[in-house]
């Protein structure tokens, strides 16, 4: 009771930070309309192309909200260091909140900054790409935008901690999101590409996110991507949450 207690404080907190300056919600959402409006015309003549066979825009949206949960909050590192380095987290050693709800209330905030940018996203792409809207599916994929989204924050946060620096967390996380982004097949199925990427990319688990994602959007609650998506994503967030809690402990012991 007492985590869940002081996972909400920590929550309320960073949450109330959000409502004071809501335009980094709207910001974190140009690059993919930018994406929505200026490439996904590009597609509109690709439906018989392999991987589009759900449609164009079916396919591309899918793919664009997993990039939303990716950038939306692998940088949020940024945000802990500036708290360092104004000595935030080193005031928070002298009360007897929870180190974990540290970490937890954190993520969940941007967790739920995601949930309501991936849905206006979505909204948005119906008028402007004519995307038709499987609501059930919508609402499974939206557990995977949650899973990615507390994976990456946790794992923003734990890099943060250990370099305490912006200058070093930039290059970072660009080397890293790089490849990770190409090879998740998220602007272009996978199935165009060829076999040897493929092979590559089936060590992304965030590629099995956009398979399980576009199945769920469609309608396919059958797709082995699902379970794989669930077993890998699931897995990695356990795993990141973990290790972030316990750089949290550390800099708060």
């Amino acid at each position: 009771m007492k985590l869940l207690r002081d996972t909400w404080l920590v929550y309320s907190r960073q949450m109330g930070l959000v409502i004071r300056q809501p335009t980094w919600i709207f910001i974190m959402l140009i690059q993919p309309l930018y994406y929505l409006i200026l490439f996904g015309p590009l597609l509109d003549n690709m439906e018989k192309m392999p991987g589009f066979e759900a449609g164009a825009m079916e396919t591309f949206v899918p793919g664009l909200v997993i990039m939303l949960a990716m950038f939306g909050t692998l940088f949020v590192g940024f945000g802990l260091i500036a708290e360092i380095r104004e000595g935030v987290i080193e005031r928070f050693r002298v009360t007897p909140v929870s180190r974990l709800s540290l970490l937890l209330g954190r993520s969940l905030r941007d967790v739920t900054t995601l949930v309501f940018q991936a849905l206006i996203l979505v909204l948005l792409s119906a008028p402007i790409g004519g995307l038709t809207i499987n609501w059930d599916g919508l609402g499974l994929m939206m557990l995977i935008v949650i899973g990615i989204g507390l994976a990456l924050s946790a794992a923003s946060y734990g890099v943060a901690i250990v370099l305490k620096s912006e200058d070093a967390l930039a290059p970072l996380l660009n080397t890293v999101t790089q490849p990770v982004l190409l090879l998740s097949g998220i602007m272009l199925p996978m199935a165009l590409a060829p076999d040897w990427l493929q092979t590559v990319a089936k060590f992304n688990p965030f590629a099995y996110a956009v398979n399980a994602a576009r199945a769920l959007f469609n309608g396919d609650l059958h797709s082995p991507s699902i379970w794989q998506a669930a077993l890998f994503i699931g897995g990695l967030m356990v795993l990141l949450v973990i290790w972030s809690a316990r750089k949290f402990g550390r800099a708060a012991a």
